[in-house]
């Protein structure tokens, strides 16, 4: 895996716009500053070490694996009664992102948060395709991706396929479990590969629902590899996955749209992978 070669500066929104069509994903550091990853970052560890149950975190390991003291958190937006909540709900809505966002796809709601802590010595998570859980139509959902610690090879650093947002949504083959928490996993395409991204606290990764992404196991000792990441999904889009509904406006008002049927592109039944 080589080293990413996709940032770009803040407040370039025809390059934002460009790169995106041709990679589907784009780095842009120093997005936000550092006091404000510092509460971040303050706010979900004061959490998840106080009530790691009150912020949808997700029931998916065995108790003694370190992901069962640190889960992920999945739409801390939903719960403003918490500080996490409230810092969730606005940085989704945050201009300096949405400014991004709008420039590579347009005018866009906010679907969905999450929060990794990606503790010392937790696995990684294997290529996998968004907008596999999302099932955004007709158009694809784009994250945003926020480092909240330095990202690296060694705690674990994200993984993109430059291109692949060019592949259909694919129904994932089982991940090796002694390096992905995760079971679905996805290969891009041949004449693809993957680059490591490099980043760090304040830089956001900007990637489209079909780009095949992933990460390997934090191999540090004493290093988390935490991120706060977003999905949005055009205004044009007339239906999303049940789980992801209220959408949310950019002046926080929360929005409705379809409810995506049938079982995606493995059919109905499929459990092989989760988000």
């Amino acid at each position: 895996m080589t080293t990413s070669t996709l940032s770009l500066a803040p407040g370039d929104g025809a390059a934002v716009r460009d790169r995106y069509a041709r990679d589907g994903v784009i780095q842009v550091d120093g997005l936000l500053g550092a006091d404000e990853i510092d509460a971040v970052r303050a706010a979900f560890m004061t959490q998840v070490e106080t009530d790691r149950g009150a912020v949808g975190a997700v029931d998916e390991v065995p108790a003694d694996d370190i992901l069962a003291r640190y889960p992920r958190f999945m739409n801390p937006h939903r719960r403003t009664d918490l500080e996490v909540g409230r810092i969730a709900r606005r940085l989704m809505t945050d201009a300096r992102i949405l400014d991004v966002v709008t420039a590579a796809v347009g005018p866009v709601y906010g679907a969905q948060s999450m929060f990794y802590f990606k503790p010392p010595g937790a696995r990684g998570q294997a290529m996998h395709q968004d907008n596999y859980f999302l099932r955004a139509h007709p158009e694809t959902c784009i994250a945003a991706w926020i480092a909240v610690d330095r990202c690296d090879a060694a705690n674990g650093a994200l993984g993109v396929v430059p291109g692949s947002h060019t592949m259909e949504v694919v129904c994932p083959e089982e991940a090796d479990p002694a390096q992905s928490f995760t079971t679905g996993l996805v290969r891009p395409r041949e004449g693809l590969s993957a680059v490591r991204t490099d980043m760090r606290p304040g830089d956001v990764l900007f990637f489209h629902g079909s780009a095949v992404h992933g990460s390997p196991p934090n191999s540090t000792a004493d290093r988390f590899r935490r991120s706060l990441i977003f999905h949005y999904v055009p205004r044009s889009s007339v239906e999303i996955a049940r789980p992801y509904l209220p959408l949310i406006g950019a002046d926080g008002a929360e929005v409705t749209i379809g409810e995506a049927v049938g079982g995606g592109p493995c059919g109905d039944g499929w459990e092989g992978a989760s988000h």
